[in-house]
């Protein structure tokens, strides 16, 4: 139980596509995610990418949904990053769990063996959205101000920004 009394785990039902892949179980106690492994080997050159399968499929309860972000060992050492990160795994998607990873090494290739952990699951509580379409939106203190818009690099122009929307900066 967490502070409010409310349960602090989330039952997830696993089907092993592959009998090999272990069932994903935290490393540590209190860890937030689980890492995911890859059935196949495979060797990406600088700059390459795959789409790696990880052998297992889940069924997760409407109102959360699976997160599938990068490892930082693998990050830090290697150069290995996801191409969506996070990728996202819908509670009603029932296929195998994919991650698509990149070499961002620009010298050295990246060489994943079968087994490798390559990537790690996080299970998130998701506010299920319904939109609802209006003529105009509600002011904020923020307004249309977005993507560099809390500065940090003064006078840098952010690449592709109008320079009417860096004003507002």
């Amino acid at each position: 139980m967490d502070a409010t009394g409310a349960p602090n785990h989330v039952d997830v039902l696993v089907q092993r596509l592959d009998p090999d892949v272990p069932v994903p179980v935290p490393a540590h106690p209190g860890d937030a995610g689980v890492d995911l492994v890859t059935t196949i080997d495979v060797r990406l050159g600088p700059g390459e990418r795959a789409v790696l399968p990880t052998g297992i499929a889940l069924a997760l309860p409407e109102g959360y949904a699976g997160f599938v972000h990068a490892r930082s060992g693998l990050a830090a050492r290697h150069g290995l990053g996801l191409v969506n990160s996070p990728g996202v795994v819908d509670a009603g998607y029932r296929g195998e769990v994919m991650v698509v990873v990149v070499n961002l090494d620009p010298h050295e290739p990246v060489v994943l063996s079968r087994g490798d952990r390559i990537a790690q699951l996080v299970i998130q509580r998701v506010g299920l959205s319904v939109f609802h379409e209006v003529a105009a939106l509600p002011g904020s203190v923020r307004g249309a101000a977005g993507f560099g818009s809390s500065g940090g690099y003064a006078g840098t122009p952010v690449p592709g920004l109008a320079a009417d929307a860096r004003a507002e900066e």
